[in-house]
């Protein structure tokens, strides 16, 4: 295994105090792989050319037309020069769980944290909510380099709160938007699913493009415990004994159900839905889900 995928190894990243530095890798590892792909803009559908300006980035020019005009142009894409993006992330108690690795927070910081960065790269707009079940942090979407780190400091000081509510958020962004935006959701979903599924179907409705990144760790997706052990709800502390082996083919059979039941009706709605396992690199992730994306339009 090489130097760099050990170091886009989740536990080693997050180890990386200052946020823009993990912002960076990630991206960088991120837009490595994907190099191969014709789609470069967040949006990824092509609109139209533009001409060439100083400082372009030359892996934006259309080469083919190039050697028939003898002039630089631009692939510009859909959106490209005025996408709105809110990154909504959930700081809840749940998202502090972590069986060894990093916490689910701290992953979603992470992907929040290059979201962030890779869209403020393409020179659009980009916004930040924190919450658990109140809003902690509002900043609106904006396309200035001081912004991107006003994000960046307030994802840095992201702190487990409490119970969750992510309808709340989600209801208050939608009376708020002024026009299409691109709505980036990131959260366990441990909470009233269906509420969840329903008003991200409302936010699609209104025309945005709505995304949802739902993060579980390693250890409850697949249950490997063994011991008899006591689990312990961490929003409201209730807790119960129990032989791990006597309720593992229940609690998958219930966890499948539930990660089908998000999909299907995020996908069914138009919303795209993505499943992160925080064991798995975050450039890996986002390579993967980004050339899903692509194929989609």
């Amino acid at each position: 295994m090489s130097d760099s995928i050990n170091f886009l190894d989740p536990s080693i990243l997050a180890g990386l105090d200052n946020l823009e530095l993990r912002a960076r890798v990630v991206v960088e590892g991120f837009l490595s792989g994907m190099h191969k792909s014709p789609h470069r803009g967040f949006s990824v559908e092509f609109n139209d050319y533009r001409n060439y300006n100083r400082g372009d980035d030359m892996r934006h020019v259309d080469w083919k037309l190039y050697a028939r005009t003898d002039k630089f142009y631009i692939k510009q894409y859909e959106d490209e020069t005025n996408v709105r993006c809110v990154i909504v992330l959930d700081t809840s108690a749940s998202m502090a769980y972590s069986s060894g690795g990093i916490s689910k927070l701290n992953y979603g910081v992470t992907l929040a944290s290059a979201l962030a960065y890779f869209i403020m790269r393409q020179r659009d707009a980009v916004g930040l909510i924190t919450f658990d079940d109140e809003i902690k942090e509002f900043l609106p979407p904006k396309c200035r380099q001081p912004h991107l780190m006003r994000i960046l400091r307030a994802l840095s000081q992201v702190k487990p709160g409490t119970k969750t509510d992510v309808v709340k958020p989600l209801t208050n962004l939608a009376a708020t938007l002024t026009k299409k935006s691109i709505v980036v959701l990131i959260t366990d979903m441990l909470d009233d699913e269906e509420r969840i599924i329903r008003t991200l179907q409302h936010l699609r409705a209104m025309g945005n493009d709505v995304i949802t990144f739902q993060v579980m760790d390693d250890a409850e997706l697949n249950f490997p415990f063994n011991e008899a052990s006591e689990f312990i709800d961490m929003e409201n502390n209730e807790s119960f004994i129990t032989t791990p082996e006597t309720i593992r083919k229940s609690y998958l059979d219930n966890l499948n159900e539930f990660l089908s039941f998000c999909k299907k009706q995020c996908q069914t709605s138009g919303v795209d839905y993505c499943l992160l396992n925080t064991a798995n690199p975050l450039d890996e992730a986002l390579s993967s889900y980004m050339s899903k994306r692509a194929k989609s339009f």
